[in-house]
């Protein structure tokens, strides 16, 4: 069965969220702080992490730090504070994910299935030979540039105009699916699709407030930032 791993001090949220992740069929471990986590991994590493930050002994940053050490198993933060810095940081630090505390269960479950699908798509691609994941010579998920945008999907890093903007998953794949058909006007639903679980229902407006924080992000970078482009009651577009 697979195993997920919550870190978090508040054993109130510790419960619910074990009550709903064993509900999907999930085997759950809860640990206070990062220090009693790390030594049970030691005897068991689990299937997922969800961490908090902010622990007592050994706080989530650490933690993911030194799994980071070991183990590329998959880690999503999951965060009281609403601070770009902490998500940037954590994206940057390893984490695979980050959510505030404000989210769904549903959501944060959707999240886990599809870092869960990922980690076992991964697990089956061939590693013994050099080259693994390439196809007669040719990278099956290469860098891509559009303008000044760079993309490396193998180390989820994003560039504009050689700065790095951390972006989260959901952020990186809608970002990734306008810059590959520039021009192209995508529907919200479509865009919903994206994102990318069967499990996850989300409204449309959901894309405008991933969106408005892309622009936010890049715009730190760049203030003229407009590549991507709102078409008024339809979608977007990436246009360079």
């Amino acid at each position: 069965m697979t195993k997920i791993a919550l870190v978090d001090d508040d054993r109130n949220f510790l419960v619910s969220l074990s009550m709903a992740l064993e509900a999907e069929g999930l085997e759950v471990d809860s640990y206070s702080d990062g220090q009693a986590a790390l030594r049970a991994f030691d005897a068991r590493m689990p299937d997922l992490v969800v961490l908090d930050l902010k622990m007592p002994r050994m706080d989530g940053m650490e933690l993911l730090t030194r799994l980071r050490r070991r183990s590329r198993l998959p880690v999503i933060i999951l965060s009281s504070r609403d601070s770009e810095i902490d998500e940037a940081l954590g994206l940057r630090m390893g984490a695979d994910d980050y959510l505030r505390k404000s989210s769904s269960q549903r959501v944060l479950i959707a999240r886990i299935r599809a870092l869960l699908r990922r980690q076992t798509a991964w697990a089956a691609a061939p590693d013994d030979i050099e080259g693994a994941g390439q196809s007669e010579g040719q990278d099956e998920d290469p860098v891509m540039i559009r303008g000044p945008l760079v993309m490396d999907p193998a180390r989820h890093v994003v560039t504009w105009k050689g700065e790095t903007v951390w972006l989260t998953v959901a952020e990186f794949r809608l970002v990734r699916a306008l810059a590959e058909q520039p021009g192209a006007v995508w529907l919200r639903h479509q865009l919903l699709d994206v994102i990318g679980d069967e499990d996850l229902e989300l409204s449309e407006r959901a894309i405008d407030a991933h969106i408005k924080r892309i622009r936010r992000k890049m715009r730190k970078k760049d203030p003229e930032f407009s590549a991507i482009e709102t078409i008024y009651r339809v979608g977007y577009r990436y246009n360079m």
